[in-house]
């Protein structure tokens, strides 16, 4: 998975800085080794980590810092004399000397080694502290538990699926959880955007079971990520794994879903609003409106189709965009003053299995919302809709379902809490 654009900058120090490392070790060969201190100083590579999770902590920015202090070390005797001449001005070195100082004690280059060590895994399998396998250690069944659950679930309701997916996509844009809690006619579950939000008593019972295991552990925000991926897989889907770490928000207002995405949006406010996140034009390709995926496997109401079918205009009619085919095959399951509960597949051919049938849909015409029709007509979406179905796409790419699962991984990392942010809630639906 690509790194985001705030780790771009480590992720280059740290290549730059392995490239210096390997021309000292090839031309010094038997003067380093690992664990040269571990007969004079046992606990040095402790006191060193110790050190740098404690500044990384206070601020993340001293990964990057660090990186570059050791890259600029290995040009010069940086430690040795220190030097602020035009060579190193910009040089952040910040808390960078109060490490050092820190660890005088033990050879400076080889401590900063150690550093490199330290924040090239930490950078390398985490962004934002979240990382994949986070409760290997804390509480090892955890994701076996909400896969046990999550299956339960859908096995006796398939639609849960498609519901797990949809909690998913409107929690995540915060992604902490706060869509879960019940604290009144305020709550952010009450927004108009999260209407028809389902799947909390999944989530409670994922947490219940959680908690008899490893009281205080697992947040609610990780077990609705974790949900949504099982349900995926479960319906045919790719198998992927996400970071993990997430904690939960402590705030739940109506005013945190003022920025999802609607069903009656246009084209450039969808692409606003993914971009506001983070999200790529892909992203929203594969994501908008209620999870893409979530249309492949599920159904809608007639009350988020009916304007496209009777008021698309001032002066009434349908959405052009609509097939003249599919038309009245929708007007005749959701009549003009018919039930507007009433439930329609959102992919007459697979609504029950995870494919890429959604997006030949918008493509033909046959796209049962508004939003998902709408991404046929932009020159970027449109293309990437079109790249899916290219004469040699099935050899040679883009694949559909390896994209789907880099996005909800993307989506993932919106908002997200971590460390010492928020907390882990002991029921998913009241703040501690």
């Amino acid at each position: 998975m690509a790194l985001k654009k705030s780790n771009y900058n480590k992720a280059m120090a740290l290549v730059l800085a392995l490239i210096i490392l390997s021309y000292s070790i090839a031309i010094s060969q038997g003067l380093l080794r690992v664990g040269f201190y571990s007969q004079t100083c046992p606990n040095a590579e402790a006191i060193v980590s110790s050190v740098v999770q404690e500044a990384i902590t206070s601020d993340f920015n001293v990964a990057a810092i660090l990186l570059r202090l050791h890259f600029h070390d290995c040009f010069v005797q940086f430690l040795l004399s220190i030097s602020l001449s035009s060579n190193f001005q910009g040089f952040a070195v910040r808390e960078a000397p109060l490490l050092v100082l820190k660890i005088s004690n033990y050879n400076n280059a080889m401590a900063l080694v150690l550093a490199l060590i330290i924040l090239s895994y930490s950078i390398g399998i985490s962004q934002g502290q979240l990382r994949v396998g986070f409760y290997s250690q804390t509480c090892p069944d955890a994701e076996a538990i909400v896969s046990s659950v999550v299956q339960e679930a859908i096995t006796s309701d398939f639609n849960m699926a498609a519901i797990l997916l949809r909690l998913h996509f409107h929690d995540c844009f915060g992604c902490d959880g706060s869509i879960l809690i019940d604290n009144g006619p305020n709550a952010e579950k009450q927004a108009f955007s999260h209407q028809g939000v389902r799947g909390f008593a999944v989530i409670e019972k994922a947490k219940a079971e959680l908690e008899s295991a490893c009281r205080g552990v697992v947040s609610c925000a990780d077990i609705v990520a974790l949900a949504a991926r099982d349900s995926v897989a479960l319906t045919n889907g790719p198998v992927y794994q996400i970071p993990t770490g997430r904690r939960d928000g402590r705030i739940s207002n109506i005013s945190l879903a003022a920025d999802m995405p609607d069903v009656t949006d246009s084209i450039q406010v969808l692409k606003a609003k993914f971009v506001q996140k983070g999200l790529s034009d892909k992203d929203l390709v594969l994501l908008s409106g209620l999870v893409k995926a979530a249309h492949s496997i599920g159904t809608t109401a007639c009350f988020f189709v009916k304007r496209r079918l009777y008021n698309f205009f001032s002066e009434g009619g349908s959405d052009p965009a609509i097939n003249p085919q599919f038309l009245p095959e929708l007007q005749a399951k959701c009549p003009q003053n018919g039930d507007n509960n009433m439930r329609l597949p959102m992919d007459d051919d697979s609504e029950q299995t995870f494919d890429d049938q959604i997006l030949r849909n918008i493509r033909d015409g046959f796209a049962v919302l508004e939003s998902d029709a709408r991404l046929y007509d932009d020159e970027s979406t449109k293309s990437i809709i079109d790249s899916y179905f290219g004469f040699l796409s099935s050899i040679f790419g883009p694949f559909f379902e390896q994209d789907f699962a880099s996005a909800m991984v993307n989506m993932g990392y919106i908002g997200v809490k971590t460390g010492s942010q928020g907390e882990v809630r002991h029921v998913c639906n009241a703040f501690n």
